[in-house]
């Protein structure tokens, strides 16, 4: 086996060399299904014990959860370009002040 203090098999199949293996692992649907599979079953033992006791957390990892996917998608989506363009915008403005102001940017 693996040596690595981790004990995920990815890691162990490129500490020993077969990353074909990875490969052909990660090209397979079976693999995915199993991944989703394993999370569905350790979400419902996580989060039923939770709910059960009328615990607060589960609201809050779900508000967490859907925070960082809205404002994930909104920059992805809506701003990012937007910033990028206003970005460059200002760089080549204050470039051309300096250059009519006779300021060396680099003081």
């Amino acid at each position: 086996g693996c040596l690595s203090a981790l004990h995920h098999d990815q890691f162990c199949v490129i500490k020993n060399g077969t990353m074909a293996s990875l490969l052909e692992k990660v090209a397979n649907p079976a693999y995915y299904k199993g991944k989703v599979g394993d999370f569905k079953v350790n979400a419902s033992n996580y989060y039923k014990p939770l709910f059960r006791s009328g615990s607060i957390k589960p609201l809050w990892h779900l508000m967490a959860f859907t925070s960082v996917v809205m404002y994930t998608t909104n920059f992805i989506c809506l701003k990012g370009s937007k910033v990028k363009h206003a970005r460059e915008e200002q760089k080549t403005a204050l470039a051309e002040y300096y250059k009519n102001h006779n300021i060396d940017p680099h003081h």
